[in-house]
């Protein structure tokens, strides 16, 4: 029996290249986990996790809702009434932050990592490049690992692998090229579902990471 891996895919570029990874590199069978969570691009990402899936050739998906999330609400991600911000990141952490979101997916894909008997979790997190979001980063990554460890039977023993986490995104972008990830089927927009905006903080880290890559990215922009 070959060995699996649980991959949450949010249907962007980071999680799209570390579930291949998972899939091409270190030879695991994958597991396709996407959560609904009333995001203001849901549709689009829910697509988009589909296609990666299919191209992964996954044994299996899962496609979860969560729409509790939108309704604890606090993030411009769920919430109609916050305006995603469109100049520029700042100090700090932004409004797009949404309140402890890894660390209730990374529970969950614990979960069904144990039913399944999978070995691995693989999670697209980059910590020097991201928007400053503390549920991003490697020490808070390892921590939910010891959490869930403790947590399940002791046959379980998982490893939560985040092969991204100290990549810049041009390197992101070179790495997916160089995996054959097909990037044009990923979708990083925080607010449109039909052109990419261009100008939220994901459109603007993805455009940078393709510019200093120097290759071309395919989706559409307003």
């Amino acid at each position: 029996m070959k060995k699996k891996a649980v991959c949450i895919i949010s249907g962007g570029m980071d999680s799209a290249l570390s579930s291949t990874i998972a899939k091409k590199r270190d030879g695991y069978e994958i597991i396709a986990l996407h959560f609904n969570y009333g995001q203001k691009t849901e549709t689009k990402e829910l697509e988009s996790f589909r296609k990666i899936a299919k191209n992964l050739d996954a044994l299996k998906t899962v496609e979860l809702d969560l729409h509790f999330i939108k309704d604890i609400g606090g993030s411009a991600l769920t919430d109609e009434k916050i305006t995603v911000p469109t100049e520029g990141l700042k100090p700090g952490i932004p409004v797009t932050y949404v309140p402890f979101r890894n660390g209730i997916f990374l529970s969950i894909a614990g979960a069904l990592a144990e039913k399944e008997e999978a070995e691995a979790v693989y999670i697209g997190v980059v910590e020097e490049d991201s928007s400053g979001y503390p549920d991003c980063t490697e020490n808070f990554i390892k921590k939910m690992q010891d959490a869930i460890n403790e947590g399940t039977k002791p046959s379980t023993n998982l490893t939560i692998n985040m092969p991204l986490v100290h990549l810049k995104k041009e390197d992101i972008v070179k790495e997916a090229f160089k995996y054959g990830v097909p990037l044009k089927d990923t979708w990083s927009c925080y607010q449109n579902e039909n052109r990419a905006c261009g100008v939220c903080d994901s459109c603007r880290l993805r455009l940078k990471g393709f510019e200093k890559a120097g290759l071309k990215d395919e989706i559409e922009y307003l």
